[in-house]
């Protein structure tokens, strides 16, 4: 049964539910937080001097409505207890929007139209990119083609544009926790890329279409008309200027090579035709699949040199050249392709390769750099890998350990069950152990001629 007290603490005068059976530390705990003085700093004035800690409270033989005094600031680098500024909100409360933002909210996904789950999956990997969001919400079409407000319908949007299409497709997914058409988007994909509005050759609906294919077209329209102030570019060519417009993709999906091009014929060399070195912009690094591939790594190595026919000034002819590409800048969000579609001559159509390529879920990309981008990479990647070696080491101990204590516990158990007898023999080899492995020795009885 609890009784309602009162404390009086610096002019004001506090109403408390004293629980008799509690004690003490319970009641200055309950003080704390109607005062923001921590129990420690806390004087509580009771009948026969201060109450304390282990204090059984059913002893003060308190009353109900009786006072008490108290003394005591908090500590200065305590925080003060403030009222929170939003009033909580529980899950049956909120708004179909407002849970879908809270925490631990299920993601929402996209309702496959009809063969668009090329599209879903381009759209779904786009919108892990937090940046791309922010950017997308600041996104105001110039002159677009606009059409009615069908978000009242929730089917996507209102604007035809790709971009605030985009836009607007993730400002409703969200806002719920469920499937949902993204009608709006795909009608602007396909009137800005007719390819997508290939019909099935079976005439039933829409053809099949290649994930690929969709990210660079979405990608390559968000390159036109995302365009973003960035601070860090251009400073040391123009210090004046505190800002420059760029291309959100070209800042966070965008990477460069450094490339060389040279001639295979020794006799091209020979007549003085020197390498011809460039730089080239990519947003994505393809992983080209043979027979050879077994895993990532060797795709992306054979993508990185390739072989192009071309007319040699020197040899007054046609031949082959090598280009050998090293990435010079990565980007933060790295693409990779896995080319599995080629274009078959004799069938005139094209073919899927279906060979099986394994990956890591970490990609290093240390060997695929210039020599320049390695030294700036490899002391990152040693130390990230010295830290979780550190990490290892500690999760591995503790593993150790806790087999360790499992066993002595076991064995514990083990004798308690067999008996008394046990539990001496187990003392025993404690003393033992504790004495590195020193024997003791018997008292010895020797024998005199007396």
């Amino acid at each position: 049964m609890f009784l309602v007290v009162f404390v009086k603490h610096q002019g004001k005068r506090h109403e408390v539910e004293l629980d008799p059976s509690s004690t003490g530390e319970t009641f200055k705990f309950q003080l704390y937080s109607l005062t923001g003085v921590e129990p420690e700093r806390q004087k509580i004035l009771v009948k026969g001097g201060q109450l304390k800690d282990e204090t059984d409270l059913s002893t003060l033989g308190a009353k109900p409505g009786q006072t008490f005094m108290m003394m005591g600031t908090p500590s200065s680098g305590a925080a003060a207890l403030e009222r929170p500024k939003e009033k909580m909100k529980f899950m049956e409360d909120m708004t179909e929007a407002e849970a879908a933002r809270s925490e631990g909210a299920t993601p929402a996904g996209l309702v496959n139209l009809g063969n668009t789950c090329y599209m879903n999956s381009t759209l779904q990997t786009l919108r892990c990119v937090p940046e791309l969001q922010e950017e997308l919400q600041k996104y105001s079409a110039s002159s677009s083609s606009s059409g009615p407000d069908l978000s009242q319908f929730r089917i996507g949007g209102n604007s035809l544009d790709l971009t605030s299409a985009l836009r607007d497709l993730y400002k409703q997914m969200s806002e719920t926790q469920d499937g949902f058409p993204p009608m709006i988007f795909l009608n602007a994909l396909r009137t800005a890329f007719p390819q997508f509005a290939q019909k099935s050759k079976t005439g039933n609906g829409y053809a099949q279409q290649d994930a690929e294919e969709a990210w660079s077209q979405i990608v390559s329209q968000l390159r036109q008309k995302l365009q973003i102030k960035d601070t860090t570019s251009n400073q040391a060519e123009a210090p004046s200027r505190s800002t420059a417009d760029v291309s959100f993709i070209d800042k966070y999906l965008s990477g460069r090579f450094e490339s060389v091009l040279e001639c295979d014929e020794v006799e091209a060399r020979e007549g003085g035709e020197e390498p011809v070195r460039g730089e080239d912009v990519f947003l994505k690094l393809d992983c080209h699949i043979s027979k050879d591939t077994n895993h990532l790594r060797d795709g992306i190595l054979a993508g990185l040199e390739e072989k192009i026919e071309k007319r040699s000034g020197v040899l007054d002819r046609d031949a082959v050249y090598t280009k050998k590409s090293r990435i010079a800048r990565l980007p933060k969000y790295l693409t990779v392709h896995f080319v599995r579609f080629f274009w078959k001559r004799e069938a005139q159509k094209k073919a899927k390769i279906m060979r099986k390529v394994t990956f890591s879920h970490e990609l290093d990309v240390v060997e695929f750099g210039t020599e320049t981008l390695r030294k700036q990479l490899v002391p990152v990647r040693d130390k990230v890998r010295e830290i979780r070696k550190e990490e290892e080491d500690v999760t591995r101990a503790r593993k150790r350990q806790k087999v360790a204590h499992k066993q002595e516990e076991d064995r514990q158990r083990e004798l308690k069950a067999e008996g008394p007898a046990d539990e001496k023999k187990l003392v025993k080899d404690k003393q033992a152990e504790n004495k590195d492995g020193d024997a003791e020795m018997a008292d010895a009885v020797y024998k005199t001629d007396a």
